[in-house]
């Protein structure tokens, strides 16, 4: 089985496209489709032609194309089951735990409530991939536009118990400001420290900080590190539950 390609640029101000293609086959999947027109150039500047889209959930900014790509070359959407109704130009709704094959390459539905009631996140487990949309950004998490704390935080627990080398790539460039938020939830962290000093780099640069990898998350990110004693001694919730400490982070990020 061939090896997949990848490619990753911006759309809109800050979202991430990604196309995904299979060279033996000439597959070519758009992760969500925030904006025709990056889409189109990326796709005719690597000469392939869009056969997918792979929806994680319902946001205009991640469903903005589907109707045009899809009118233009006929491509398959799936999206999730639970926001079945809101997917413009759905083709096949999917579950958790069901899995589909794309171009020989298996790839498995991970349901993750919180950023939206039915988001849902892609697993090709046999190329160690993950798109984790809005559920999971390097140093952060999605906002709980439609879920709870908790179904949040057993939506991350889902993602972080999948291999350490798994690669993530994420929604939205977010992550300067992510790093500026973490290190003050996490402040003795060292390799917190390292990592924001080198996506400072990287962003002054103009680079991109995706994809990251679920091993690297799960040492700096604090919406995964609730049960860290440090991280509770500086919130002064020793005694609470992880999704009690998960909730005062992801709080203290929205009013950050």
């Amino acid at each position: 089985m061939a090896a997949l390609e990848l490619d990753l640029f911006l759309c809109r101000t800050d979202n991430f496209g990604v196309l995904v293609h299979d060279p033996a086959s000439g597959a070519t999947a758009s992760i969500d489709a925030p904006e025709e027109l990056p889409i189109l150039e990326t796709l005719e500047r690597r000469g392939w032609r869009l056969t997918h889209i792979l929806t994680t959930h319902h946001h205009s900014d991640h469903v903005a194309a589907n109707v045009s790509l899809k009118e233009r070359f006929g491509a398959t959407i799936i999206g999730p089951q639970g926001e079945a109704q809101k997917i413009p130009g759905l083709d096949k709704a999917v579950g958790h735990g069901e899995r589909f094959d794309f171009a020989g390459h298996p790839v498995e539905v991970i349901e993750t409530p919180g950023h939206t009631a039915g988001h849902i996140c892609y697993h090709f487990p046999e190329d160690k991939l993950l798109f984790a949309a809005d559920t999971l950004f390097a140093l952060g998490c999605g906002r709980l536009f439609e879920g709870t704390a908790e179904s949040m935080w057993q939506s991350l627990c889902r993602l972080t118990a999948l291999p350490d080398d798994t690669a993530v790539y994420f929604g939205h460039e977010y992550t300067l400001a992510n790093a500026h938020f973490a290190v003050t939830i996490d402040p003795d962290n060292t390799a917190l420290k390292e990592r924001a000093a080198e996506i400072e780099e990287t962003r002054s640069d103009g680079g991109f900080t995706a994809p990251t990898t679920i091993g690297l998350e799960k040492r700096t990110n604090p919406f995964l590190r609730a049960a860290d004693p440090k991280i509770r001694a500086t919130l002064r919730m020793e005694k609470a539950s992880d999704a009690a400490v998960f909730a005062e982070i992801r709080k203290r990020k929205d009013n950050f």
